[in-house]
């Protein structure tokens, strides 16, 4: 049976819950929706696009978003469709208490413009709690002679529910002396009284015992029951009465506990035991009696519990005093509690943003909204955040705001932020809470990478082993990120025609540059090129820097000698008249190097000769000279051997081997003497061989004489040499000549042409003359400065056979 009054009593409530959210669905307007308590966590509260006047697509657009000032609210917002959803049951007593109606204030935000809709939520109650007696037992003490009519009161139940669900009204348990009458107190609270309709008699019954019972007017109705113990007492006749039927008291929420904050006073006619008067409250409700005591002597009311002006501004408390006899005067006290600023600010950040990118201006980047449980102006607030900063603080309704960036930011300049929020109230004395957030800047590529100089020159030997690591470029991003990554490449060459990757190779990581071969000073000295670094930015950024690389020269190139060639078929012998004054200059000898700087500079040395205190050699031009005068005892045919060395470390030389030849004048033939040691058996033999000779020179000498200058011409014309003849160059030398400049002792540029005819074991002079233009030499790759190779000009000597 138990079970069955179950089933129907949850069919009914059941019944009940939809016959409500069909109400709250009918009737809810714009701005304001309806639930009732203890729905199931997913249904449905109603829908803003019907509610609020909103459009399905806006709701996704600009993120629309539910929020309530303490974030209690269990509210669940379906974008795609508009719905509103309960994320959990709701308890209409744990949210509102007793107060009716219980109405719930949340937001409706929408970004991109900011908008802020204000909505309430109504919860209904339910019937879900039943009365309940604080005391499960009353006594009442009654006279025998009290009264038919006489009304006693009795302790009120409680009931959790509000409206037709709270307590209704009060039965008693059947009995021939007493009915129940139900009244309506100051606060609104209703209370029970026992009423007298037949007179007591105490020797006919001393106590009688009866149920009250509180029904409320839910359907079904819920109940609670107490047992009601009347005691008949002998005569008391007079009741005790309160100085005052109405007390009122004002007491500051902050007050100490312990506090006294009235005393209330009653006195009673009667005498002995029957004036004895005790204090007590009467219907009062768990909260009073949880927050102030009352002494039952002296009738002072004193604070037990902490005060909060925000919970309760307000007390209506039933006095009653009894006497010994059980008669009993009541007298309300209303406590009005001060309110005092205790309560600091609160901040409820609905929406918060970080990092946000820079050089965007304008950008939203919290919502959030204030408040003060205070009142008046302890509950007056003001918003403020630091000067100084890129941002502004706005206010769109009253206590709600949103910061955004005054401008765009710059990463680079500062990365990060620490904001602090302030609110403080008005009140007395202010009180401020602060939050504070850290809003970072997110990067965006722009900033190019900089390299730290604005071109580079590197030095390096040639010579050098392949994969040589000759420098190293580098370049800073002020960006993050891939934004600062960079990457360096080769770009161009100064000379378009240069194969510039065969040359060098970069690290793209690190900028470190690489010769790839190795490279010849004497063909390339110095080049220049372009390198790029990019970073890794979406869209990618970059910049350019010069390099020149130089290479240094290692003394790797050894003197050539140009005149007299080495590597002639026949040796070139120089002539020297006997007659030479000492310092006449026999010949000079030509060298190059083709290094540079002081592996070039050239010195000459004597290393051996025939007569060795003959003949000198000049150190800086290779001049050779005679040291004194000829005699007769002097060889006819020298030969020399000099040292050619340059200044480099460790230094390179080359040896050159002159032979020269005295003779009377330039016509006189000679003949090579053999390698021999002299033999005084065959000089006189040699002597008249001379003088035969010059005989018929100084008769063909003038025959000779123009037979030689027609070959001359004929040399010149054809371009090559011939048996018999000689060449002069013309424009440009090869490369193993070079042009002198005048220096020393030769006065102008020239050159000399040495012609012998050659025979059968003798070579006979015929012919010697300058010889112009100055020609330069030029050599491939390189461009031989005269200070480079001698300090001295010199004359272009040649030996044609």
């Amino acid at each position: 049976m138990e079970n069955q009054e179950g089933l129907y009593l949850q069919t009914r409530q059941v019944l009940l819950l939809f016959v409500f959210l069909g109400m709250s669905q009918a009737h809810s307007e714009a701005g304001r929706l309806s639930v009732v308590e203890e729905m199931l966590s997913g249904a449905l509260v109603g829908n803003l696009v019907k509610d609020l006047g909103l459009q399905v697509d806006e709701l996704s657009a600009r993120e629309a978003q539910v929020a309530s000032s303490d974030n209690k609210l269990p509210l669940q917002l379906n974008i795609n469709t508009g719905d509103l959803l309960l994320s959990e049951p709701l308890d209409r007593e744990e949210l509102c208490g007793s107060t009716e109606p219980c109405v719930l204030h949340f937001q409706v935000l929408l970004k991109n413009p900011l908008k802020i809709l204000q909505a309430e939520l109504q919860v209904t109650d339910v019937n879900d709690n039943s009365p309940v007696f604080l005391e499960k037992e009353m006594v009442l003490e009654i006279p025998e002679n009290s009264p038919v009519g006489a009304v006693f009161l009795l302790e009120s139940a409680i009931d959790l529910d509000v409206g037709i669900n709270a307590v209704k009204s009060y039965e008693i348990s059947q009995n021939s002396h007493f009915h129940v009458t139900m009244r309506v107190n100051p606060d609104g609270r209703k209370y029970p009284e026992l009423v007298l309709d037949k007179a007591l008699d105490y020797e006919e019954q001393h106590e009688l015992r009866l149920i009250l019972t509180a029904l409320d007017g839910g359907t079904p109705p819920r109940s609670g029951t107490a047992l009601v113990r009347v005691e008949v007492i002998d005569i008391n006749d007079n009741s005790p009465e309160f100085d005052h039927m109405f007390y009122e008291v004002t007491v500051p929420e902050n007050s100490m506990l312990g506090s006294l904050l009235i005393t209330a006073s009653a006195w009673d006619l009667d005498s002995g035991i029957n004036g004895e008067v005790s204090y007590a409250f009467s219907h009062a409700s768990e909260d009073i009696r949880k927050t102030f005591a009352i002494n039952e002597h002296s009738g002072e009311i004193r604070l037990k519990g902490y005060l909060d002006f925000e919970t309760t501004e307000s007390y209506s408390i039933i006095i009653k005093a009894t006497d010994r006899g059980g008669l009993f005067g009541k007298s309300t006290v209303r406590i009005q509690v001060m309110d005092v600023n205790d309560n600091f600010p609160e901040i409820i950040v609905s929406s918060f943003i970080s990092p946000i990118p820079e050089n965007t201006a304008e950008t939203l980047v919290m919502i959030f909204s204030i408040r003060d449980k205070d009142s008046g102006e302890n509950g007056k607030m003001v918003c403020t955040i630091p000067e100084g900063l890129p941002f502004v603080l706005k206010s769109s309704i009253e206590n709600y705001y949103h910061l955004e960036t005054d401008g765009a930011l710059d990463r680079e300049s500062i990365a990060e932020y620490n904001i602090t929020i302030s609110v403080t109230d008005l009140g007395t004395p202010r009180l401020t809470t602060q939050h504070t957030i850290i809003v970072q800047v997110a990067d965006i590529n722009d900033n190019a990478p900089a390299f730290t100089q604005t071109s580079y020159t590197m030095f390096f030997h040639e010579n050098n082993s392949p994969a040589l690591h000759i420098g190293t470029i580098s370049a800073t991003d002020s960006d993050a990120g891939s934004n600062a990554h960079i990457t360096y490449s080769l770009m161009s060459a100064q000379d378009l025609q240069m194969a510039l990757s065969s040359l060098i190779s970069i690290n793209a990581d690190n900028g470190q540059l690489f010769a790839l071969r190795a490279l010849d000073y004497e063909v390339l000295q110095a080049f220049e090129f372009q390198v790029g670094a990019t970073d890794r930015g979406s869209p990618a950024l970059s910049s350019q820097a010069l390099v020149r690389v130089v290479v240094l020269d290692d003394n790797d190139n050894a003197p050539f000698v140009l005149y007299p060639m080495q590597n002639a078929s026949a040796p070139c012998t120089e002539l020297l008249p006997r007659a030479a004054e000492p310092g006449y200059l026999v010949t000079k000898v030509v060298a190059v190097d083709r290094d540079s700087g002081q592996n070039a500079w050239l010195s000459f040395q004597l290393l051996k000769a025939t007569e060795p205190g003959l003949f000198s050699v000049w150190a800086h031009n290779g001049e050779v000279r005679t040291t004194r005068l000829l005699s007769e005892r002097d060889a006819p045919k020298h030969r020399l051997l000099l040292l050619v060395k340059d200044n480099g470390d460790p230094p390179r030389s080359a040896s050159v081997t002159l032979h020269v030849l005295v003779v009377d004048g330039f016509s006189q033939p000679y003949l090579p003497l053999p390698e021999v040691a002299r033999n005084p058996a065959h000089e006189e033999d040699a002597l008249t061989l001379y003088l035969v000779t010059a005989l018929a020179s100084v008769s063909s000498l003038f025959l000779l004489s123009v037979m030689l200058f027609v070959g001359v011409r004929l040399c010149r014309r054809a371009r090559a040499a011939s048996l018999g003849g000689c060449t002069v160059p013309e424009g440009h030398f090869p490369d193993h000549l070079m042009g002198i400049n005048s220096a020393g002792t030769l006065s102008q540029s020239y050159q000399y042409e040495v012609c012998l005819m050659g025979g059968s074991g003798t070579n006979e002079f015929r012919f010697l003359k300058p010889v112009s233009p100055n020609l330069q030499p030029q050599f491939p790759g390189k461009e031989i400065e005269e200070s480079s190779t001698l300090r001295n000009s010199f004359g272009l000597f040649r030996d044609c056979n």
